[in-house]
């Protein structure tokens, strides 16, 4: 009896070597395909931080959309069944408004005046939204999002003529197009292809690169030369799993993480802009729209943001600071 005894306590000493101390499987889920930048970044990220930690954080992922949409894996993050997810920031925007700020709408006009904001802001919105109970490592740019059609549309006329899609829940897009008077289709984004194929919609506001991506380029003609959007997303992990971890393990996951999403933002820079270059090689034609049109759109945009303040879509705080950023990078250019 004895000798057994010490057997099982050997046997079991043995286990308590193997397991790690403080072990902890972090679930993500995300929309985006595995294969794609985002998944190669996370997963290598996800092996050093595996070997630095000798095993005691591990991530599995759930690429595709197999956990639904943006909100649904925000959902399941709220009651345990994910500890994060890599989601756009519009996403965010019930848990923390002004993380998605940079999606207001004809905000920006060039890249140099994206870069110049957001080395301003980019880490006083990732503290506060911390504050919220989600950490984060850094904006990942999605690119400009533009208006792709089956048609040209140079008024805001023709526009009310198409089937224009909107995601269901984007804000931004409801703001903007009610303020247009235009009736959008609400469709989840796995829907969309479909959705161009059989007339159901004509009318998308997406990237470039996006549209490559979803297929969609396959059935639109034309793009509104107009930046809409400014697009950005992010890895989330929820604060109280993080904090489970050990401190040391939680500063490597916050610099090999960080470092992934560097480079997941500048790649799709490189990434977005090579995309406009294969939408115009392959016929598709940019459309730039005469000045009245450009001031219909414009004040179609101040109204709409008017809407998004009165909704508390966004502190007033917030939209005077970037204002003021933005201004500044005006002013420079």
């Amino acid at each position: 009896m004895l000798k057994k005894m010490i057997r099982l306590s050997v046997v079991l000493s043995l286990v308590m070597v193997a397991v790690p101390l403080y072990a902890k499987t972090i679930k993500i889920a995300t929309i985006s395909p595995d294969g794609t930048l985002w998944m190669n970044e996370m997963r290598a990220g996800a092996k050093e931080i595996k070997k630095r930690t000798q095993g005691r954080v591990k991530f599995k992922f759930y690429p595709g959309g197999v956990m639904g949409s943006d909100e649904n894996v925000l959902r399941k993050m709220r009651i345990g069944q994910l500890q994060g997810g890599a989601v756009t920031t519009g996403s965010l925007a019930g848990v923390y408004p002004d993380i998605d700020i940079y999606g207001l709408p004809y905000l920006f006009s060039s890249l140099d005046q994206v870069d110049y904001v957001r080395e301003k802001l980019d880490q006083p919105l990732l503290d506060e939204l911390e504050k919220k109970g989600y950490i984060s490592f850094g904006f990942g740019e999605g690119g400009f999002s533009y208006m792709m059609s089956d048609s040209s549309l140079y008024t805001v006329e023709d526009v009310r003529k198409q089937k224009v899609w909107v995601p269901g829940g984007n804000k931004v897009g409801e703001a903007v197009f009610s303020s247009a008077e235009v009736s959008p289709v609400t469709l989840p984004v796995s829907d969309v292809l479909t959705g161009l194929q059989t007339g159901l919609v004509n009318t998308v506001i997406t990237s470039p690169i996006g549209a490559i991506a979803l297929q969609w380029h396959t059935r639109v003609k034309y793009v509104i030369d107009v930046p809409l959007t400014y697009i950005t997303a992010m890895l989330v992990i929820d604060k109280k799993a993080f904090n489970k971890i050990k401190k040391e393990d939680q500063a490597i996951v916050r610099e090999v993480m960080g470092e992934a999403f560097k480079r997941i933002d500048s790649a799709n820079r490189r990434d977005n802009l090579a995309a406009q270059d294969a939408l115009k090689q392959q016929g598709i034609k940019y459309v730039s729209l005469p000045q009245d049109s450009l001031d219909a759109w414009y004040a179609i945009g101040d109204k709409a943001i008017k809407k998004l303040q009165k909704n508390n879509s966004y502190s007033p705080a917030a939209y005077k600071e970037i204002m003021g950023h933005v201004t500044a990078a005006k002013s420079k250019q």
